[in-house]
């Protein structure tokens, strides 16, 4: 098994939810966590508990994704590992939905995991060696009603880490996608920890097991693809 221990880990969107328990555990596990996300706040919070670094930066924007792997060279001098986990989503009928929310969805869902893998994957080249776990959704690999816009984003970021997988697998780099259903966070403005949740839904940390356990997958081998869903979900 791959030893966690002093590996460099980036985490994007790892103020609460799903990011917040990868970075925990990551952090349990021996590894230095960077979390990263727009909520200073929640992060210093974090942070504290990780003993890690947070950098405050927003996925979408070209410069911030550099600059969170400039931070993370400055304080680490490596990066091995990235979770590219930040996600936004809304849901509605087609004609319902407007370009802005159409382009906030695609922003971070799609171009945040795109600036966050070109920013790191020179550095992966250079040391050989590197693991880019992206955290995409069941809907990446079904379609529902009212799910056009976030569909078609969990879709494209899939496309996105396939392509990029054999891109670099022949530089000792590894990329794996996690497909989970409906987990118990604030995502799409609800509130985790209600009764029907806990009957119904993956908690966070499910997830978080589900990344540590393809980041210590022995190193000859690669755990391309991870469907997650709660037993209660009939596919």
């Amino acid at each position: 098994m791959t030893d966690l221990t002093n590996q460099v880990a980036i985490v994007t969107g790892a103020s609460r939810g799903i990011g917040r328990a990868v970075a925990l555990l990551l952090a349990l596990q021996g590894a230095k966590v960077v979390a990263v996300s727009r909520s200073q706040d929640e992060l210093a919070e974090l942070t504290l508990k990780t003993k890690g670094v947070s950098v405050i930066a927003d996925v979408a924007d070209d410069d911030d994704a550099r600059y969170v792997v400039e931070e993370t060279l400055r304080h680490f001098g490596r990066v091995d590992i990235l979770v590219c986990n930040a996600g936004v989503g809304s849901f509605n009928l087609l004609e319902q939905v407007n370009a802005a929310e159409w382009d906030r969805i695609f922003n971070t869902n799609v171009k945040g995991t795109f600036l966050l893998c070109k920013a790191v994957v020179p550095h992966f080249k250079a040391q050989q060696s590197g693991h880019i776990v992206g955290i995409a959704s069941d809907v990446a690999k079904r379609t529902f009603v009212h799910g056009s816009a976030y569909g078609a984003s969990k879709f494209a970021q899939d496309a996105l880490l396939a392509t990029l997988r054999k891109e670099v697998r022949r530089h000792g780099i590894k990329v794996s996608t996690i497909y989970p259903g409906l987990v118990d966070t604030y995502f799409n403005d609800t509130t985790p920890g209600s009764a029907e949740a806990e009957k119904t839904h993956l908690r966070p940390g499910d997830v978080a097991q589900a990344v540590r356990y393809v980041l210590e997958a022995p190193p000859h081998v690669v755990i391309d693809e991870l469907m997650l869903h709660p037993l209660t979900q009939d596919y």
